[in-house]
């Protein structure tokens, strides 16, 4: 396999463009979605470009292929947003074109169910961002976390060396989009514990590799974006799961079937992302998201000490639905130093 690229970076005043690659939701909810547009016209100096799937809820696979093929092939759009994820990228991957993204390579943002794009992307030899969706992060309640915003703003524009750093508060406690109010203020924060480090006796650094958990056995199940598992040795494997609370057991059995495949033992180290432990289906209260972080963190580890016991792991990173984010690049380089307790990205 090829190493992966870093694709020119865009500059304040260039165009961006503004997919749903997965699905339509800016058409439902457009308070955070035109809060996260004006955020990039406005603290970001970048020009949104919306394309005809952007707010349309139900596109075709074939619909929402056609705008990720136009945005990158156009030579005045700098950089590729999403606007949020979904739960049907998987069908858009069968029409994509990887010799036309290959020939225009962007920089994409997006995480969760983009996580289809970004694997795809780093197949066809195009490092992409994990973080950075237009309507959670930049459409942020209130004002844009200043982490989340120092992260982005670094992937985004800059290239070199970026140090991820543990968070004092965090928070994955949602208020409804549909109510204004809900934009009048910040979200609720709660004190953060810091990285719990396992086995961080060495130094790996490697090619990003992962993303969203629940994304990754369904791109296993359909054999889509996957390289045999020899392609992973040495690169480090990075985890988050979503709004959709897997249990402990669900997150045990995934990694399960990861190792007996043979995939979990390629990876020298492992970041997992802070658990989202709250969702308006299952508002579980504070003790409970305790709880619910813990068993996850002790599913990991079981299926860990199975198949690649002597993985390096790191806990509690902030790359995936918690707030605040920090952005991981798929394909590029990520250090993990478990002597100094730092972890290094390459943007």
């Amino acid at each position: 396999m090829t190493t992966p690229v870093y694709p020119p970076k865009p500059r304040p005043g260039d165009r961006v463009a503004v997919l749903s690659p997965s699905s339509g939701l800016p058409g439902l909810f457009p308070l955070p979605h035109e809060l996260g547009l004006r955020r990039l016209r406005d603290d970001f100096g970048l020009i949104p470009v919306e394309y005809p799937t952007t707010r349309t809820m139900g596109a075709t696979p074939e619909a929402r292929a056609a705008d990720i093929h136009a945005a990158f092939a156009d030579p005045d759009i700098k950089a590729v947003l999403s606007s949020i994820g979904g739960d049907d990228q998987l069908t858009v991957l069968p029409h994509l074109d990887s010799d036309l993204l290959r020939a225009h390579p962007k920089p994409f943002f997006g995480y969760s169910d983009n996580t289809n794009l970004l694997l795809f992307l780093r197949n066809a030899g195009i490092v992409g961002y994990h973080g950075g969706s237009v309507m959670v992060e930049l459409g942020r309640p209130g004002a844009l976390h200043p982490l989340t915003g120092a992260s982005l703003r670094a992937a985004l524009f800059t290239s070199g060396e970026y140090e991820l750093t543990p968070v004092g508060a965090f928070g994955d406690v949602n208020r409804s989009w549909e109510d204004p109010r809900t934009f009048d203020s910040e979200p609720a924060m709660e004190p953060a514990d810091g990285w719990i480090w396992h086995n961080g006796d060495r130094v790996v650094e490697g090619i990003g590799w992962g993303g969203n958990l629940e994304i990754i056995s369904w791109l296993l199940m359909a054999d889509r974006a996957v390289l045999p598992v020899e392609a992973y040795a040495g690169n480090v494997l990075f985890l988050e799961t979503s709004e959709d609370m897997p249990r402990a057991e669900e997150v045990y059995w995934i990694l399960r079937s990861m190792g007996e495949r043979g995939l979990l033992r390629q990876f020298p180290a492992l970041l997992v992302g802070r658990a989202k432990a709250w969702s308006f289906e299952n508002p579980l209260d504070a003790p409970e998201r305790d709880r619910f972080r813990l068993r996850q963190r002790e599913a990991v580890l079981r299926a860990l000490g199975q198949y690649a016991p002597d993985t390096m792991v790191v806990f509690d990173v902030d790359l995936g639905h918690t707030d605040p984010q920090l952005v991981v690049p798929v394909g590029g380089c990520v250090r993990v130093d478990g002597l100094t307790r730092r972890i290094t990205v390459t943007y």
